[in-house]
Formats: structure tokens, sequence, C-alpha cells
């Protein structure tokens, strides 16, 4: 609407502005439920991954065209409806977690959203190209410290396109987020004026699409033929145990009944001549060298009991989920020093019924297993402790489990959802990622699929076999070069052997150098941006 008819109908202009803020919420709705959809969702179990391409081009057209107040508001809306969305099945783990987690990435675009407006000021021809590694910056930030969360990161939606997937032994996930990133970032900016424009600029943009199509294409060509040749490789051959139970129950009778199963479905998995039998994580929930050594709870030394008299009789090794329980010595609130049990969500090796070794999990998940602000936010905590939140004790060491002739490491749960935790087993010697999940309490595959996907990237990363044993799904092997074989269905009681290849040939550049890329992205960007208030500082000295 022209200035002239705005002065003569002073209500027009409240028209155009409430036009613009529908038409731009709804453009940031659009980017969320596309955003999700990219990834496993409610709409396909295994995502729709091409459109993560595209799925975030509202959002940059978003960005273009808001006001800075408003950018900050979008932020904080698109932040908490592209997670309400995407993590749906977080309400079924606590009520309050599908408004937390949310809530946090509200904040985080709170503040990323402007930062990606400022880009597009400083850059306004071509932006996008940092607004896209600024997209990588910002992911890796988002998985770093006490609240570091990996679901959401664009690249996992690559995890069926492993010729792109495959770059990931180079960059880390990293570098398949700017190559999915970017043309959402390039055509939000084509878009920014409206679709008259927007030949214009592609004509424009030619040599940038070039490179950008010459970039993809080694990448494909590269992950196409960085496949894994096996046939010099050793061969585990281990059964996973799906024993689809509910381990959340408080009831010894349900733990008895839960151990029943692991022993008929462990039993049946021996008829094929495994060289090693998993459990999954807390597959077998009272801690079972805590209540066999002090003996406290009768209920629980019984039915300890019974699964060390199953495993005497076994002659291969086993690995099983467990609570390692621990006394500790402690000072007392009086001052004398005494003694309280501490808990570890633990991996256990048993051979017979001897505990040979024991891996502690490090990466615990952020209010569910470790909250340690009690004395700066009791509220919360004593808010936990009455949601019945099982707290654990971090562990230090990345164990290395030795049996059967295979050096291998336990990444607990949401463990393998973190590159650098993977790595950094395999630097310590481990030949082979055994990751022990219990994800039943989403009740939902979809959770599943997405926790499943983002460990494909784990074993291109280091170019190692990894296996997945689960509770309820998903269970399987995966290869050195990323294909996902002999997966269970979801939500089954079942076992499955496997013959996974212990390949060791090949150490990978992230394997070397851990998170350089997005290191390397964090750098540019900071150092782009201010080098763009430097050019106008310079433009504005000269304009004087």
């Amino acid at each position: 609407m022209r200035p002239a008819q705005e002065k003569k109908f002073p209500f027009l202009k409240n028209y155009r502005f409430l036009l613009n803020t529908a038409i731009e919420i709804g453009l940031l709705m659009l980017a969320a439920l596309c955003f999700a959809l990219s990834f496993p969702s409610f709409l396909s179990v295994d995502g729709w991954g091409m459109l993560g391409f595209v799925a975030l081009c509202p959002l940059f057209i978003v960005v273009h065209r808001s006001g800075w107040v408003r950018v900050f508001i979008y932020g904080a809306l698109f932040g908490f409806a592209c997670y309400a969305i995407s993590n749906f099945w977080l309400a079924t783990f606590h009520p309050l977690a599908i408004f937390v987690v949310p809530v946090i990435y509200a904040a985080y675009f709170f503040v990323f959203l402007p930062i990606l407006k400022l880009i597009d000021t400083l850059f306004p021809d071509y932006g996008y190209i940092l607004q896209a590694i600024a997209w990588v910056a910002y992911e890796y930030l988002r998985t770093q410290g006490y609240l570091g969360y990996a679901y959401g990161i664009l690249g996992y939606t690559q995890y069926q396109f492993l010729p792109l997937a495959r770059c990931a032994s180079i960059t880390g996930i990293w570098g398949v987020t700017l190559m999915v990133i970017f043309p959402s970032a390039l055509l939000g900016n084509g878009l920014k004026n409206g679709f008259s424009s927007f030949l214009p600029f592609l004509k424009k943009m030619i040599p940038v699409l070039s490179v950008y199509g010459i970039v993809f294409s080694v990448c494909v060509v590269y992950g196409a033929c960085d496949t894994v040749d096996n046939k010099g490789a050793g061969i585990l051959r281990a059964a996973l145990i799906q024993q689809n139970n509910d381990p959340w129950k408080n009831d010894y009778d349900a733990y008895e009944e839960t151990l029943d199963k692991l022993i008929v479905l462990s039993t049946k998995a021996l008829n094929e001549k495994p060289e090693m039998i998993i459990w999954s994580e807390t597959a077998f929930v009272p801690a079972i060298d805590y209540h066999f050594r002090y003996r406290e709870n009768r209920e629980a030394y019984i039915v300890v009991k019974k699964l060390l008299d199953f495993l005497e009789t076994q002659t291969i090794p086993y690995v099983i989920g467990n609570d390692d329980g621990r006394k500790a010595t402690v000072m007392t609130p009086g001052g004398n020093l005494g003694e309280r049990r501490v808990d570890y969500n633990a991996a256990i090796l048993f051979r017979g019924a001897e505990i040979v070794d024991i891996y502690r999990k490090i990466h615990l998940v952020p209010f569910a297993e470790h909250f340690p602000y009690e004395d700066i936010l009791p509220w919360m905590y004593r808010m936990l402790i009455e949601a019945d939140t099982h707290f654990w004790e971090k562990g230090t060491e990345y164990t290395v489990f030795e049996a059967a002739g295979v050096k291998f490491s336990t990444p607990i749960c949401f463990e393998d959802t973190f590159g650098y935790l993977c790595r950094r087993f395999v630097r310590h010697g481990a030949g082979i990622l055994v990751n022990m999940t219990n994800d039943s309490w989403s009740g939902s595959v979809v959770s599943e699929v997405q926790h499943m996907a983002m460990a494909v990237f784990r074993a291109i990363e280091n170019k190692r076999s990894l296996v997945r044993a689960t509770n309820s799904g998903i269970t399987c092997m995966i290869t050195p070069d990323g294909e996902i074989k002999n997966r269970l269905e979801p939500f089954t009681e079942d076992y499955v052997v496997v013959d996974v290849p212990v390949y060791t040939e090949t150490t990978t550049l992230y394997n070397e150098w851990e998170d350089w890329f997005a290191i390397v992205a964090l750098i540019a960007a900071i150092a782009l941006i201010l080098a763009g208030f430097v050019k106008i500082a310079i433009i504005k000295l000269n304009n004087d």
C-alpha cells in the first residue's frame, strides 16, 4: 500500500502490519513443521531427509523481512515450535520435558535469530554464506556443556543418504550440516523480496550455485567411493537381546519377570553360537555387585542371586547394562566421616558370574540423570526428586573392554549422540562401539529412529562397526560405512545374532582432529561478523 493511501486511511497501516505479522508467523510455523518432517517424524518414521535442504527457507525469509524487535520474538517462537513438534515424544518421559526442552531452544533462537538478522544487515549481498556457517557454529555450541543436546542437528537428516553422510569421516556431522543448510539460506535470500525478484537473483547467483554444485558433487562422489572392504577384517559374532520391558517399574516381581525374559532370549540365541551376549542399558535393574556384596535388601539379593546362578552356567562373556552401586566415604553435616551409597549408570562385562570390568557413564542426561545445581536452584532439585528422578554419579574413565578377542567400548544411551565421546573411545583402543540403550520410555518408534540416525554418524566418523543393544528398539548393527543391518522390529521381544566386522585399518580425519570443522566455522563466523562491523565503521568514517 502506498504512503499516500495510508495517510488518507490510517487504519490501512495497521492492516498492513497485521498482515505482514500473520505472513511471517505463518512462514515460521511452516519452517518449524518442515524442520520436524526432515527428521523421523509423526508423518514418516524414517523421515523426509531431502526436505532438510529447503526446510528452513521460510525461516530465512522471515529473518530478511522482520524488524529488529520482532526478530527476537520470532526466534523464541520458532525455537519452541520446532522442538515441540520434532521432539513430541518427550511428553512421555515427563510432563515437564516437552515444555523444558522447547523453552531452552526458544531461548537459544531468541539470541540466534537476531544474529542471522545482523549478518543479513552487515552483508546484504552474500550474507547467506555467513548465515550457513553461523548455523554450523550454533549447532556445535548447543551440544556443549551441561545442556548439550544433539537432537535436531540438520546433518542427521541425511542418515539414509550415505554418499553425503560419509563426508562425516572428514568433517564430522558439521560438514554435512553445512551442505544441508546452505540451500535454505540461499533460497531465503533470493525470496526475501518476493517471487518477482527470484529469477534475476538466481541468474546473479550462477557462480555461487556452480561452486555449491561442485562441492556437493565432490562430497557425494567421495562418499560413494569411501566404502569399507570388510574381507580382511575380523568378525565378532554377538547376540543382541531386545527384551521389551518397562525397567521403570519399581517392583522386584517385575525385575524377576524381566530377568526370565532375558534368560529365555539369551538361551535361544546360544543356539546360533555367538561369542558374546549383550543386554541393553539397565536391562537388569537391581545393582548386581552392591546387593550381592551387602545384602541389605533380601528381595534384591534373591533376584541378583538368580542372575548370577544363570551366569555361572555360561561359557561366553555377557555385557549387561546395570546400576553400579558403591559405598562412598563422605563428610556428614556434623563434620564426621560416614558412608553413603552412590550409583553409576554402567555397563558390566561378566565371565561366568565374575565381573571383569565396568564402564560408568560419563555424559549424563541433564535433569533426568544429573543435576549439579542443587544449591543454586533448590526448588528445581526438589521438583525433580519429587518426580522420582534417579540421579547418577558421573564416570570418568573411557573404559575399553576386551573379550572374545575383541576390544570394544560401550557408550550408554544418550552418549552415542555425541561425536566426541565415541571418538575418544576409539582413540583409547576400541575396535567396536556397542551402544546400550533404553528408549522404551518414549513409547515412540520415531524417538527410537531419531536416536539410531545419530548412531549412523558415529560409525562413519570413526570407521568402526557399531551395534545397538536396546530395550525396545532400534536394535541393529551399523557397518563402518554407515549401513544399517539386522534391524529388529521395535517394541517386540526378540534377539538377533550379528556378525560384526572388526575393522581397525583406517583412522579418519575426524578421529584425528575431532570437531575441527565446527571450531573453524565458529571462528570464521565471529571473525567475519567483526569484520562486517569494521567495514561499516570505515565507511562511516570515510563519509564523515
